[in-house]
């Protein structure tokens, strides 16, 4: 059985990080490493994350000495990764029970480095909102348009994300990555079976839209090299269709 390492930075997840861990634990391949990367100055959950890895071998615990952001904890915790295999869960999401098991089962069959799911949008309260579906294959061309790629549902062969690291962004940090995947001709498979629970918290990084913004300007100025006017259009489109995802 392959192994599998589970990358899970924890910053300011009181209140689900637990259901997350419990999530991974429960996977019905039963041969990973879940890497939980302790990115919070607060440290009273980690007092219980350390009462659960008592109970199960598999979690290792990496503590940041300062608060260094989601990207830069992946990093750290791809760097000590004895799999070959990687998945990302953030400490707010769910797995279905079967997700590791389907997902190396598919990936060794068809010999592919990277694949994606469908995802379930859930609320605060675990409330199944909508589902992304996610596309066969992903080309930069259709990437540059919409991220629609769910990193909770994405599992990758080791080395290749040990080449291509987060970048240091507060968002959009894993949009980085794949599109430079993309143009070195890597191919983004999707499963179309929704294995992964995204959960939409109004209070997230991720949701501030100022933030958004000025991270996606730093995606297509500083990463993709594009000129201003190239991205101002990407950003409105990429805008739109996070709101046509998310909301419509």
């Amino acid at each position: 059985m392959e192994l599998i390492s589970v990358i899970m930075p924890y910053y300011n997840n009181f209140e689900f990080v637990e259901k997350s861990v419990n999530s991974v634990l429960s996977q019905t391949h039963k041969k990973f490493e879940l890497i939980i990367i302790y990115d919070d100055t607060d440290l009273r959950m980690l007092k219980k994350i350390k009462e659960i890895r008592k109970k199960d071998k598999r979690i290792r615990i990496l503590i940041n000495r300062k608060n260094i952001g989601a990207g830069k904890s992946r990093n750290n915790g791809i760097k000590i990764a004895k799999g070959n295999y990687i998945a990302f869960i953030d400490s707010d999401d769910l797995w279905n029970k079967k997700k590791l098991e389907t997902q190396i089962k598919f990936m060794k069959k068809n010999k592919i480095s990277f694949l994606h799911t469908s995802y379930i949008i859930i609320d605060y309260l675990g409330h199944k909102k909508k589902i992304i579906k996610a596309k066969k294959m992903l080309k930069y061309k259709d990437l540059i348009k919409s991220c629609d790629i769910g990193l909770s549902s994405v599992m990758l062969r080791t080395s290749l994300i040990k080449k291509n690291l987060f970048p240091e962004l507060k968002t959009k940090e894993d949009y980085v990555v794949w599109l430079k995947l993309t143009k070195k001709k890597v191919d983004l498979i999707g499963l179309q079976k929704p294995l992964t629970y995204w959960r939409k918290l109004n209070y997230s990084l991720s949701s501030s839209i100022i933030q958004r913004i000025l991270d996606a300007y730093r995606v297509f100025t500083k990463y993709e090299k594009k000129n201003f006017i190239e991205t101002i259009f990407l950003i409105i489109q990429l805008s739109f269709n996070a709101i046509k995802k998310r909301y419509i």
